[in-house]
């Protein structure tokens, strides 16, 4: 990646003076997609009918959805100043507009390195598809992306930083090298028809698109029933999505056997792209979800902010 006269100035600077020269390195050009792309399909929660379209949009513009069932169709950003807590998904809400279930979306366009996109949609959820980002990706793959006049500023992690607690964390770390890497832990006990699973991921589109957008959302049999005792998901069955019975999956075969694990990956690269830009970085999770994740954002980009104000001040 380094020239011998970068790599020299590298070893002999500052922390401070590494930090800029990794930023400068490892920005690229900003994205957008080529031309409109679309996916229809069934909000899990809601049972809307919706339809989704993928937009170019401006240099600098970020990731927005639009709410194009509502007057005036208001924009939400998909940062995480605008992330609200909620139930196993990722919500936004801005003025009082929500949209749900946001991270596989959210995944595609980080997966893929689409920088700025406007996402319009009919309802307040995304379309459920078959519980993976596989969709989404295949329209914006053949749509294509176009090259931007601007740069992409990574956030590069510079100490650990963790959220969460024994047995349910999600920890920040320098990167291995000049990659993102995703790693995650997975174990639900002994008794769980889901084994304990670990996976280590790089985030880059072709690896991204074989080996983690396919990865379904799972849930086992009780949490299942309880979802449906609720009015969620009644016109889901287990062929359209993993769930999980004392066996194994049912009615349904897994397309890797740790498909499990891989989803709780992609489901980290949904809620990291909240932080509006790259995070480069060694990131290593232990059974966290949604919450944890968008907590993890919002230290990061305040740890960014503390770095920034020093540096001025120093």
């Amino acid at each position: 990646l380094f020239g011998v006269t970068a790599f020299r100035l590298y070893e002999s600077a500052s922390d401070a003076a590494r930090q800029e020269l990794l930023a400068m390195v490892l920005s690229r050009t900003q994205h957008t997609i080529a031309r409109p792309a679309s996916v229809r399909g069934t909000g899990y929660w809601t049972g809307e009918e919706v339809r989704v379209e993928f937009r170019p949009a401006p240099v600098g513009a970020g990731r927005f959805f639009v709410r194009e069932d509502l007057p005036h169709a208001p924009r939400i950003p998909a940062t995480v100043a605008h992330r609200v807590d909620a139930q196993r998904r990722t919500v936004l809400t801005n003025n009082g507009v929500t949209v749900e279930m946001v991270e596989h979306v959210l995944a595609a366009l980080a997966g893929l390195e689409v920088d700025n996109c406007e996402i319009g949609v009919t309802s307040s959820e995304m379309p459920g598809c078959d519980g993976s980002a596989a969709a989404f990706v295949e329209e914006i793959a053949q749509a294509g992306l176009r090259p931007q006049p601007g740069y992409v500023r990574p956030l590069i992690v510079k100490r650990p930083l963790r959220c969460g607690a024994e047995g349910k964390w999600i920890e920040a770390r320098p990167p291995l090298d000049d990659r993102i890497t995703i790693e995650y832990r997975l174990d639900y006990g002994a008794d769980s028809s889901i084994g304990a699973q670990w996976q280590i991921a790089e985030l880059e589109p072709v690896a991204f698109m074989a080996e983690l957008a396919p990865a379904r959302t799972f849930l086992l049999k009780e949490e299942a029933d309880a979802l449906v005792a609720r009015g969620v998901g009644q016109h889901v069955s287990p062929k359209e999505l993993l769930i999980f019975g004392p066996e194994g999956p049912l009615e349904n075969t897994l397309r890797y056997d740790d498909e499990c694990v891989r989803h709780k990956i992609l489901d980290v690269v949904g809620d990291l792209s909240l932080a509006g830009r790259p995070i480069v970085g060694h990131i290593v999770a232990n059974c966290s979800g949604h919450q944890l994740h968008g907590e993890l954002v919002a230290a990061l980009l305040a740890d960014e902010e503390q770095y920034e104000t020093q540096k001025r001040t120093a």
